[in-house]
Protein backbone atom coordinates (compact mmCIF):
# COMPACT_ATOMS: atom_id res chain seq x y z
CA UNK A 1 0.00 0.00 0.00
CA UNK A 2 2.87 2.43 0.47
CA UNK A 3 4.18 1.94 -3.14
CA UNK A 4 1.21 2.59 -3.95
CA UNK A 5 0.76 6.02 -1.86
CA UNK A 6 3.74 7.33 -3.90
CA UNK A 7 2.85 5.55 -7.07
CA UNK A 8 0.01 7.86 -7.09
CA UNK A 9 1.23 11.11 -4.81
CA UNK A 10 3.81 11.50 -8.10
CA UNK A 11 2.63 14.44 -9.91
CA UNK A 12 3.21 12.76 -13.34
CA UNK A 13 0.49 9.89 -12.50
CA UNK A 14 -1.97 12.80 -11.37
CA UNK A 15 -1.79 14.82 -14.31
CA UNK A 16 -1.59 12.12 -16.51
CA UNK A 17 -5.25 11.26 -15.43
CA UNK A 18 -7.37 14.09 -17.05
CA UNK A 19 -5.08 13.88 -19.91
CA UNK A 20 -5.95 9.66 -20.35
CA UNK A 21 -9.80 10.73 -19.56
CA UNK A 22 -9.85 13.58 -22.53
CA UNK A 23 -8.06 11.08 -24.91
CA UNK A 24 -10.21 8.12 -23.93
CA UNK A 25 -13.42 10.20 -25.21
CA UNK A 26 -11.64 11.66 -28.24
CA UNK A 27 -10.77 7.90 -29.14
CA UNK A 28 -14.33 6.68 -28.71
CA UNK A 29 -15.65 9.67 -30.34
CA UNK A 30 -13.96 8.65 -33.30
CA UNK A 31 -14.23 5.28 -33.42
CA UNK A 32 -17.76 5.60 -32.66
CA UNK A 33 -18.60 7.78 -35.70
CA UNK A 34 -17.28 4.61 -37.80
CA UNK A 35 -19.55 2.41 -36.51
CA UNK A 36 -23.59 2.84 -38.10
CA UNK A 37 -25.56 1.82 -35.07
CA UNK A 38 -23.36 4.59 -33.18
CA UNK A 39 -23.79 7.26 -36.30
CA UNK A 40 -27.36 6.62 -35.86
CA UNK A 41 -27.20 7.56 -32.15
CA UNK A 42 -24.92 10.81 -32.89
CA UNK A 43 -27.15 11.43 -35.13
CA UNK A 44 -30.08 11.87 -32.79
CA UNK A 45 -27.76 13.32 -29.98
CA UNK A 46 -26.64 15.97 -32.67
CA UNK A 47 -30.41 16.91 -32.95
CA UNK A 48 -30.61 17.67 -28.83
CA UNK A 49 -29.83 21.19 -28.37
CA UNK A 50 -29.65 20.41 -24.56
CA UNK A 51 -27.13 17.29 -25.19
CA UNK A 52 -24.80 19.80 -27.55
CA UNK A 53 -24.92 22.23 -24.76
CA UNK A 54 -23.87 19.59 -22.07
CA UNK A 55 -21.48 17.83 -23.93
CA UNK A 56 -19.70 21.83 -24.63
CA UNK A 57 -20.07 22.36 -20.66
CA UNK A 58 -18.29 18.97 -20.27
CA UNK A 59 -15.66 20.20 -22.61
CA UNK A 60 -14.56 23.24 -21.16
CA UNK A 61 -14.40 21.82 -17.94
CA UNK A 62 -12.22 18.86 -19.63
CA UNK A 63 -10.08 21.54 -21.37
CA UNK A 64 -9.54 23.41 -17.96
CA UNK A 65 -8.45 20.45 -16.23
CA UNK A 66 -6.17 19.25 -18.59
CA UNK A 67 -4.49 22.52 -19.33
CA UNK A 68 -4.20 22.62 -15.12
CA UNK A 69 -2.33 19.25 -15.83
CA UNK A 70 0.53 20.28 -18.31
CA UNK A 71 3.15 22.79 -17.21
CA UNK A 72 6.82 23.10 -16.12
CA UNK A 73 8.68 22.74 -13.05
CA UNK A 74 11.35 25.02 -11.81
CA UNK A 75 14.28 23.18 -11.47
CA UNK A 76 15.17 25.58 -8.34
CA UNK A 77 12.17 25.88 -6.73
CA UNK A 78 10.58 22.66 -8.02
CA UNK A 79 6.80 24.65 -8.40
CA UNK A 80 5.45 23.16 -11.03
CA UNK A 81 3.74 25.81 -12.86
CA UNK A 82 0.50 25.10 -15.23
CA UNK A 83 -1.19 26.23 -18.32
CA UNK A 84 -4.27 27.84 -15.95
CA UNK A 85 -1.16 29.07 -13.33
CA UNK A 86 -0.22 31.09 -16.13
CA UNK A 87 -3.16 32.36 -17.37
CA UNK A 88 -5.09 32.95 -14.32
CA UNK A 89 -3.59 33.51 -11.37
CA UNK A 90 -3.54 36.46 -9.59
CA UNK A 91 -1.03 38.67 -7.69
CA UNK A 92 -2.08 37.69 -3.70
CA UNK A 93 -4.33 40.24 -1.71
CA UNK A 94 -4.19 41.49 2.05
CA UNK A 95 -7.92 39.89 2.77
CA UNK A 96 -11.46 39.63 1.22
CA UNK A 97 -12.57 41.76 -1.19
CA UNK A 98 -15.56 41.70 -3.14
CA UNK A 99 -15.87 41.02 -6.93
CA UNK A 100 -14.79 43.35 -9.18
CA UNK A 101 -13.63 45.42 -6.27
CA UNK A 102 -10.62 48.17 -5.77
CA UNK A 103 -10.40 47.91 -2.35
CA UNK A 104 -10.29 44.81 0.50
CA UNK A 105 -13.89 44.28 2.30
CA UNK A 106 -14.35 43.71 5.90
CA UNK A 107 -11.41 45.93 7.55
CA UNK A 108 -11.95 48.42 9.80
CA UNK A 109 -9.74 50.69 7.36
CA UNK A 110 -9.87 48.96 3.68
CA UNK A 111 -7.01 49.18 1.71
CA UNK A 112 -6.36 49.34 -2.04
CA UNK A 113 -6.05 46.12 -4.04
CA UNK A 114 -3.17 45.39 -6.17
CA UNK A 115 -5.05 44.16 -8.80
CA UNK A 116 -8.30 46.50 -8.74
CA UNK A 117 -11.34 45.11 -10.60
CA UNK A 118 -9.48 42.01 -11.93
CA UNK A 119 -10.63 39.22 -8.96
CA UNK A 120 -14.38 38.73 -10.81
CA UNK A 121 -15.26 36.41 -8.35
CA UNK A 122 -13.40 38.07 -5.28
CA UNK A 123 -10.57 36.87 -2.89
CA UNK A 124 -10.73 34.60 0.29
CA UNK A 125 -9.49 35.51 3.53
CA UNK A 126 -5.69 34.64 2.46
CA UNK A 127 -6.32 36.82 -0.74
CA UNK A 128 -6.39 34.50 -3.24
CA UNK A 129 -8.20 35.16 -6.33
CA UNK A 130 -11.76 32.48 -5.70
CA UNK A 131 -12.41 32.40 -9.68
CA UNK A 132 -8.76 31.03 -9.83
CA UNK A 133 -9.20 28.43 -7.11
CA UNK A 134 -12.28 27.36 -8.54
CA UNK A 135 -10.75 26.71 -11.81
CA UNK A 136 -8.08 24.62 -10.13
CA UNK A 137 -10.94 22.33 -8.66
CA UNK A 138 -11.87 20.94 -11.84
CA UNK A 139 -8.84 19.09 -12.21
CA UNK A 140 -9.27 17.27 -8.63
CA UNK A 141 -12.76 16.77 -9.81
CA UNK A 142 -11.42 14.74 -12.93
CA UNK A 143 -8.88 13.24 -11.17
CA UNK A 144 -10.77 11.64 -8.11
CA UNK A 145 -14.34 10.82 -10.90
CA UNK A 146 -11.62 9.56 -13.25
CA UNK A 147 -9.30 7.36 -10.96
CA UNK A 148 -12.91 6.10 -8.93
CA UNK A 149 -13.96 5.35 -12.54
CA UNK A 150 -11.12 2.96 -13.70
CA UNK A 151 -11.61 0.98 -10.42
CA UNK A 152 -15.68 0.76 -10.02
CA UNK A 153 -16.03 0.11 -14.43
CA UNK A 154 -13.80 -3.17 -14.04
CA UNK A 155 -14.48 -4.49 -11.27
CA UNK A 156 -18.25 -3.99 -11.44
CA UNK A 157 -18.19 -5.41 -15.10
CA UNK A 158 -16.64 -8.95 -14.21
CA UNK A 159 -18.33 -9.72 -10.77
CA UNK A 160 -21.63 -8.48 -12.64
CA UNK A 161 -20.69 -11.07 -16.00
CA UNK A 162 -19.99 -14.02 -13.87
CA UNK A 163 -22.89 -13.67 -11.81
CA UNK A 164 -25.16 -12.70 -14.59
CA UNK A 165 -23.63 -15.95 -16.85
CA UNK A 166 -22.79 -18.62 -14.28
CA UNK A 167 -25.84 -18.18 -11.71
CA UNK A 168 -26.03 -20.43 -8.95
CA UNK A 169 -23.27 -20.56 -6.60
CA UNK A 170 -21.06 -17.58 -8.35
CA UNK A 171 -24.51 -15.66 -8.24
CA UNK A 172 -25.07 -16.26 -4.54
CA UNK A 173 -21.69 -15.50 -3.48
CA UNK A 174 -21.51 -12.37 -5.05
CA UNK A 175 -25.53 -11.11 -4.05
CA UNK A 176 -24.19 -12.02 -0.79
CA UNK A 177 -21.13 -9.58 -0.80
CA UNK A 178 -23.00 -6.59 -2.96
CA UNK A 179 -26.37 -6.68 -0.39
CA UNK A 180 -23.88 -7.00 2.78
CA UNK A 181 -21.88 -3.54 0.68
CA UNK A 182 -25.08 -1.82 0.13
CA UNK A 183 -26.77 -2.30 3.28
CA UNK A 184 -24.01 0.21 4.79
CA UNK A 185 -24.74 3.37 4.32
CA UNK A 186 -22.53 4.82 1.07
CA UNK A 187 -21.14 7.82 2.88
CA UNK A 188 -20.54 6.24 6.24
CA UNK A 189 -18.47 3.62 4.53
CA UNK A 190 -16.70 6.17 2.68
CA UNK A 191 -15.97 8.19 5.68
CA UNK A 192 -15.23 5.11 7.45
CA UNK A 193 -12.38 4.07 4.69
CA UNK A 194 -10.72 7.17 4.37
CA UNK A 195 -10.22 7.52 8.11
CA UNK A 196 -8.56 4.02 8.40
CA UNK A 197 -6.67 4.22 5.32
CA UNK A 198 -5.83 8.03 5.83
CA UNK A 199 -6.22 11.21 3.29
CA UNK A 200 -5.05 11.30 -0.12
CA UNK A 201 -6.57 10.82 -3.83
CA UNK A 202 -5.20 6.85 -3.85
CA UNK A 203 -7.18 6.61 -0.47
CA UNK A 204 -10.59 8.59 -1.68
CA UNK A 205 -10.39 6.58 -4.71
CA UNK A 206 -10.88 2.95 -2.57
CA UNK A 207 -13.26 4.60 -0.31
CA UNK A 208 -15.45 5.77 -3.40
CA UNK A 209 -15.00 2.37 -5.65
CA UNK A 210 -15.86 0.65 -2.72
CA UNK A 211 -18.81 1.80 -1.93
CA UNK A 212 -20.02 2.57 -5.62
CA UNK A 213 -19.04 -0.76 -7.65
CA UNK A 214 -22.36 -2.27 -6.56
CA UNK A 215 -24.80 -0.35 -8.73
CA UNK A 216 -22.57 -0.99 -11.56
CA UNK A 217 -22.43 -4.58 -10.89
CA UNK A 218 -25.96 -5.23 -10.03
CA UNK A 219 -26.82 -3.82 -13.38
CA UNK A 220 -24.47 -5.26 -15.68
CA UNK A 221 -26.21 -8.97 -13.68
CA UNK A 222 -29.16 -8.37 -14.40
CA UNK A 223 -28.90 -7.49 -17.99
CA UNK A 224 -26.19 -10.50 -18.42
CA UNK A 225 -29.19 -12.30 -17.21
CA UNK A 226 -31.31 -11.17 -20.10
CA UNK A 227 -28.62 -12.33 -22.91
CA UNK A 228 -27.44 -15.41 -21.68
CA UNK A 229 -30.59 -16.92 -22.89
CA UNK A 230 -31.06 -15.35 -26.04
CA UNK A 231 -30.99 -17.30 -29.37
CA UNK A 232 -27.63 -16.24 -30.29
CA UNK A 233 -26.13 -17.31 -27.43
CA UNK A 234 -27.44 -20.58 -27.36
CA UNK A 235 -26.28 -20.94 -30.81
CA UNK A 236 -22.09 -20.10 -30.23
CA UNK A 237 -22.65 -22.57 -27.52
CA UNK A 238 -24.69 -25.13 -29.09
CA UNK A 239 -21.40 -24.15 -31.89
CA UNK A 240 -18.73 -25.15 -28.85
CA UNK A 241 -17.64 -21.57 -28.73
CA UNK A 242 -15.95 -21.03 -25.26
CA UNK A 243 -17.22 -18.91 -22.54
CA UNK A 244 -14.63 -16.56 -22.66
CA UNK A 245 -15.41 -15.50 -26.06
CA UNK A 246 -19.24 -15.53 -25.42
CA UNK A 247 -18.64 -12.91 -22.85
CA UNK A 248 -16.10 -11.17 -24.97
CA UNK A 249 -17.51 -10.93 -28.06
CA UNK A 250 -21.47 -11.68 -27.93
CA UNK A 251 -22.32 -10.23 -24.42
CA UNK A 252 -19.72 -7.74 -23.47
CA UNK A 253 -20.42 -5.92 -26.74
CA UNK A 254 -24.63 -5.60 -26.04
CA UNK A 255 -24.22 -4.22 -22.39
CA UNK A 256 -21.89 -1.10 -24.24
CA UNK A 257 -24.87 1.10 -23.98
CA UNK A 258 -25.81 0.53 -20.41
CA UNK A 259 -22.23 0.63 -19.52
CA UNK A 260 -21.55 4.21 -21.26
CA UNK A 261 -25.01 5.70 -20.10
CA UNK A 262 -24.18 4.36 -16.01
CA UNK A 263 -20.01 5.67 -16.01
CA UNK A 264 -21.80 8.80 -17.70
CA UNK A 265 -24.57 9.44 -14.82
CA UNK A 266 -22.12 7.92 -12.15
CA UNK A 267 -19.24 10.38 -13.10
CA UNK A 268 -20.73 13.36 -11.77
CA UNK A 269 -22.13 11.12 -8.33
CA UNK A 270 -18.06 10.81 -7.73
CA UNK A 271 -17.05 14.48 -8.13
CA UNK A 272 -20.27 15.22 -5.75
CA UNK A 273 -18.65 12.56 -3.56
CA UNK A 274 -15.32 13.63 -3.35
CA UNK A 275 -16.44 17.55 -2.69
CA UNK A 276 -18.68 16.22 0.36
CA UNK A 277 -15.68 14.54 1.77
CA UNK A 278 -13.52 17.37 1.18
CA UNK A 279 -16.44 19.43 3.33
CA UNK A 280 -15.97 17.04 5.99
CA UNK A 281 -12.41 17.76 5.81
CA UNK A 282 -11.25 14.19 5.22
CA UNK A 283 -10.86 14.62 1.61
CA UNK A 284 -7.73 16.04 -0.46
CA UNK A 285 -4.84 18.02 0.91
CA UNK A 286 -5.89 21.71 1.56
CA UNK A 287 -3.36 22.63 -1.12
CA UNK A 288 -4.82 20.86 -3.79
CA UNK A 289 -7.95 23.44 -5.34
CA UNK A 290 -11.16 21.29 -4.40
CA UNK A 291 -14.69 23.03 -4.30
CA UNK A 292 -15.68 20.70 -1.00
CA UNK A 293 -12.25 22.60 0.43
CA UNK A 294 -13.41 26.34 -0.60
CA UNK A 295 -17.26 25.24 0.48
CA UNK A 296 -15.78 24.19 4.25
CA UNK A 297 -13.48 27.04 4.57
CA UNK A 298 -16.53 29.08 3.49
CA UNK A 299 -19.09 28.11 6.49
CA UNK A 300 -17.89 31.00 8.95
CA UNK A 301 -17.89 33.19 5.96
CA UNK A 302 -21.89 33.75 6.05
CA UNK A 303 -21.72 34.27 9.71
CA UNK A 304 -19.56 37.44 9.05
CA UNK A 305 -20.73 41.03 8.92
CA UNK A 306 -20.41 42.08 6.03
CA UNK A 307 -21.39 38.58 4.95
CA UNK A 308 -18.62 36.97 2.66
CA UNK A 309 -20.71 34.52 0.03
CA UNK A 310 -18.95 34.63 -3.00
CA UNK A 311 -16.31 31.84 -1.92
CA UNK A 312 -19.32 29.89 -1.23
CA UNK A 313 -21.13 30.93 -4.17
CA UNK A 314 -18.35 30.19 -6.74
CA UNK A 315 -17.68 26.38 -5.80
CA UNK A 316 -21.20 26.06 -5.72
CA UNK A 317 -21.89 27.13 -8.74
CA UNK A 318 -18.88 24.81 -10.61
CA UNK A 319 -19.95 21.83 -8.84
CA UNK A 320 -23.94 22.17 -9.42
CA UNK A 321 -22.89 23.30 -13.56
CA UNK A 322 -20.93 19.83 -13.61
CA UNK A 323 -23.50 17.79 -12.32
CA UNK A 324 -26.29 18.91 -14.27
CA UNK A 325 -24.33 19.06 -17.24
CA UNK A 326 -23.32 15.19 -16.97
CA UNK A 327 -26.94 14.02 -15.49
CA UNK A 328 -28.28 15.81 -18.80
CA UNK A 329 -25.74 14.08 -21.00
CA UNK A 330 -27.09 10.80 -19.63
CA UNK A 331 -29.80 11.21 -20.03
CA UNK A 332 -29.88 12.16 -23.61
CA UNK A 333 -27.21 8.99 -24.51
CA UNK A 334 -29.90 6.78 -22.80
CA UNK A 335 -32.64 8.29 -25.19
CA UNK A 336 -30.35 7.82 -28.39
CA UNK A 337 -28.44 4.50 -27.88
CA UNK A 338 -31.31 2.83 -26.28
CA UNK A 339 -33.44 1.64 -29.29
CA UNK A 340 -36.77 1.39 -27.30
CA UNK A 341 -36.73 5.24 -26.23
CA UNK A 342 -36.46 6.17 -29.66
CA UNK A 343 -39.23 7.78 -31.01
Amino acid sequence: MESLEKFFALDFVQNAIPCLIVALLAWALIRARREPLWAEAYRRLGRNPVAVAAIVVIGIYGLVAFLDSIGTTDKVSQDRTTVIDRLFEMPKEKTYSAPFASMTTGEPKPSALKAPGRHIMGTDGVGADVFYRTLKGARTAFIISGLTTLIITPVGLILGLIAGYYGKFWDDIIQYVYTVISSIPGILMQIALVLVLGKGIWQICIALGAARWVGMCRLIRGETLKHRDREYVRAAKALGVSDLRILLRHILPNLLPVIIITVTLGFSGLALSEAILSYLGIGVDASMGSWGNMIDSARDELAREPVIWWNLTSASIALFVLVLAFQTLGDALRDAIDPRLRS
